[in-house]
């Protein structure tokens, strides 16, 4: 495994990434439990946009080719460092890590599953300083061009064994505002292909043709013409959609089309950034030790916010932000 420590060595900013080669791997790479295709026509890694970072026009011609930003080496390690020690020592607390290692590890307890969890990064000083401190901030004033805005609800997860995402795309979520909304997703440790990591289509935001019903859903609407809508309503205190494309990241790619792209290995410090139309995932966890990340948004303060996600408490999924609509 690789270290968790603090190297000062990799707090420079990160050059241009070298030709990658596609892995080879002792064991499956696996997403949802399937074993991924790593031929070349099926499996690949994102390439850096480090060499341009300070160049916003050639940043959105990439965004708008690729659908992504790749960013390796963006933030100080010591930085992303501390929002560790953070969210360890809260995960400690909370019993999701074996005690008989340094929480800093982030090895899981045994007996605990641990996934999606808001709550070690609810009002984390640490975590806010690297999400929304003015490195990122700043990236994303110069990439849009003017001031942003970003969501205050910080998506965070502390992946055990076998723990994934499916695949989707962010816009079922989050798209009653702009839809000229972006994700970014920060690792808070060096995450290797077995420790799992997040994972885009390539070229799927180029593809919303193909899944443009799905791409209509709102994971709070409910059809009130529906009597199996409405009963899910009433039965389970509250309708919400999954929100998933699918459960086979295998069978999806065939069917779409494009490679599923990750990072031969994500390394604290790095960020990668994606709009809400990407097709993306996580692949699995197959190591003893948390995978931990945040996910987070933004957009341009000038543009219409998604009321779901903003205020000191944000209503995120609850009931009063359910929708009726006539199907």
């Amino acid at each position: 495994m690789p270290t968790l420590s603090p190297n000062s060595n990799l707090s420079a900013k990160a050059s241009a990434t070298e030709d990658l080669q596609t892995p080879t791997s002792s064991g499956a790479v696996s997403s949802c439990g399937h074993a991924l295709d790593l031929s070349e026509d099926a499996f690949g890694f994102v390439h850096s946009s480090a060499d341009c970072v300070d160049q916003p026009e050639e940043l959105r011609r990439r965004l708008i080719e690729d659908g992504y930003l790749y960013i390796p080496g963006f933030f100080d390690r010591d930085l992303v460092h501390a929002a560790r020690a953070s969210v360890c020592d809260r995960l400690a607390e909370a019993g999701t890590l074996d005690p008989a290692y340094p929480s800093i590890e982030g090895v899981a307890h045994p007996d605990k599953t641990s996934n999606f969890n808001r709550e070690p990064a609810r009002d984390n000083h640490e975590i806010a300083r690297v999400v929304y401190g003015p490195e990122l901030v700043g990236f994303y004033e110069k990439l849009f061009g003017e001031p942003v805005r970003h969501f205050d609800y910080t998506w965070f997860r502390a992946m055990s064994r076998g723990e994934r995402s499916t695949p989707h795309c962010d816009i079922v979520y989050m798209g009653r505002g702009t839809h000229q909304l972006y994700t970014c997703w920060v690792p808070y440790g060096d995450t290797s292909l077995d420790a799992g990591g997040v994972m885009l289509l390539e070229d799927s935001h180029q593809k919303s043709e193909r899944i443009k019903r799905y791409l209509e859903v709102d994971v709070d609407a409910y059809c009130t013409n529906r009597p199996r809508d409405l009963a899910k309503l009433k039965e389970n205190a509250g309708w919400t959609h999954p929100g998933y494309l699918s459960k086979n990241p295998v069978t999806l790619r065939e069917k779409i089309g494009g490679r599923w792209l990750t990072a031969p290995e994500w390394k604290m410090g790095d960020f990668i950034t994606f709009g809400i139309t990407m097709i993306h995932g996580g692949l699995d966890n197959q190591t003893d030790r948390l995978r931990i990340s945040t996910d987070t948004r933004y957009q341009r303060a000038s543009q219409p916010i998604d009321e779901r996600w903003i205020g000191d408490n944000p209503m995120a999924n609850r009931d009063e932000v359910k929708r009726g609509r006539v199907c």
